[in-house]
């Protein structure tokens, strides 16, 4: 009792009073924790020596951060607590109900001590392995600046998620990929803020114009900006595809509704918890090496990635992404980018339908909650008997099957995005179209509720 008791105390962003917050109150607080975000990735670390995590900058999308600032942990404290929980629950190695309502709280409960626990490891774990090292006599001042950098980031996920249009979480990975997407279309800056000509868009005009021309240059910057533009597409179109179950309303003869169950069920969840796991091991494999000074069992990492040589491969290398269109064209083909390939596209298919059945199960989204949403808010199906059994049968025929399917699907068009080199990585790229598209709904929903009283009281708002 006394530990729910400390789980129910835990300090948390208050929740509004309203039953429905207003558009322009969720449009305040979601630009407000955005441009706080940006403010902060360019706080440096005070007292920070060396930033070796530098060279994995490609990590820091999916992990909504910017290594050596303030909140270089990012969301990696929030993600690895879900996954490491929805693994136990999902096993039932802890036996958590999260159907009722003392079980939800419970879970959210002890899955905010575990985001704290993970603060603080992190926190040590980077400057003691010497991935953001220290001056020496400031090691204790930086990893304060990364505890209070991953609490800055855990309640400005809060926020948005009470007082926002959604996840902070999600919010935070759109705003790095979409910097990080105009910067690689359109970027003219080296990293030294000297000008050079970097954006895709750009070079695949001067790589033409050049004498001789570049023909290698031409073709590297075209098949990147098409693997964007193609997998832009894919992306918009599967997410329209959804299953409709008509309903009605009970009291209200003659009208009807259909009550959507998308394609990707779980969203993009399943997806964000498989490349910040993949991440997360490839960052810690990269922090044990530097640390040991030689290839670990984990992977055998050179400027920040998993390659294999004569000094070894490692676990990571075989689930690990290559740019096989890169490599056709530059002629650096090898029959072991096969084998990683296969590796990274069943790694992402198995971890996402592996989530997507954990995030449906632990978010109240399965069968049971669902049929219980439907008959609370007065409707039921027509033709069938006003039964929370039945209704919940006829569910299960779609929800579970939607749910494995969709993270297949998913988990596949990720691991594609990332084999075939978009002008930011596939993975980030598909991330980012989803979550843009999420937000659109959301915002777009809000707006209409707004705009329409009527809307807004047959919703329930």
């Amino acid at each position: 009792m006394e530990f729910r008791a400390i789980l129910k105390n835990l300090p948390e962003v208050r929740a509004p009073t309203e039953k429905k917050l207003g558009f322009n109150i969720k449009l305040k607080w979601t630009v407000i924790v955005l441009v706080a975000f940006f403010i902060m990735s360019n706080i440096a670390l005070y007292g920070l020596e060396n930033n070796a995590l530098e060279r994995f900058e490609y990590l820091a999308v999916i992990m909504g951060t910017s290594f050596g600032s303030i909140i270089s942990l990012g969301i990696g404290p929030i993600v690895m607590a879900s996954i490491i929980l929805q693994l136990l629950v999902g096993s039932k190695i802890l036996n958590i109900d999260t159907s009722t309502e003392e079980g939800k709280k419970f879970f959210q409960g002890l899955q905010k001590l575990s985001v704290f626990f993970f603060i603080i490891f992190e926190a040590v774990i980077y400057v003691v392995m010497k991935g953001l090292e220290a001056t020496p006599g400031f090691t204790s001042v930086v990893i304060l600046q990364l505890i209070l950098g991953g609490l800055a980031i855990l309640f400005m996920d809060e926020v948005s998620q009470k007082w926002g249009f959604g996840s902070g979480v999600s919010l935070f990975i759109a705003a790095g990929i979409g910097w990080r997407l105009i910067t690689a279309a359109f970027g003219f800056l080296n990293t030294q803020g000297n000008f050079q000509i970097t954006g895709r868009i750009w070079v695949l005009f001067t790589s033409l114009v050049a004498s001789p021309p570049d023909t290698q240059g031409f073709m590297l910057a075209l098949a990147a900006i098409l693997a964007t533009v193609i997998l832009f597409l894919i992306v918009v179109w599967t997410q329209s595809l959804k299953i409709e179950i008509p309903l009605s309303y009970d009291r209200l003869r003659g009208y009807s509704m259909k009550w959507p169950l998308q394609f990707f069920y779980a969203s993009v969840i399943p997806v964000i918890l498989t490349a910040a796991l993949i991440a997360n091991l490839q960052l810690f494999g990269g922090l044990l090496q530097n640390k040991l000074g030689h290839p670990t069992v984990l992977g055998n990492f050179k400027e920040g990635r998993a390659v294999c040589d004569v000094d070894g491969c490692g676990v990571l290398y075989w689930v690990s992404s290559t740019n096989v269109v890169e490599r056709i064209i530059t002629k650096s083909w090898s029959w072991t980018i096969l084998g990683q390939t296969a590796g990274h596209v069943l790694f992402f298919m198995f971890f996402a339908a592996l989530f997507s059945v954990f995030w449906v199960k632990t978010s109240g989204m399965d069968a049971s909650n669902q049929a219980q949403n439907i008959l609370k808010s007065g409707l039921q199906i027509p033709g069938f008997r006003r039964d929370e059994r039945i209704l919940e049968s006829i569910l299960s025929r779609y929800v579970m099957p939607l749910t494995i399917m969709g993270g297949l699907a998913i988990g596949l068009l990720a691991a594609l995005a990332d084999i075939l080199g978009a002008l930011v990585g596939g993975t980030a790229l598909l991330l980012g179209i989803m979550i843009t598209f999420q937000f659109y709904q959301s915002i777009a929903k809000d707006h209409a509720m707004d705009m329409n009283p009527a809307l807004k009281k047959m919703m329930g708002a």
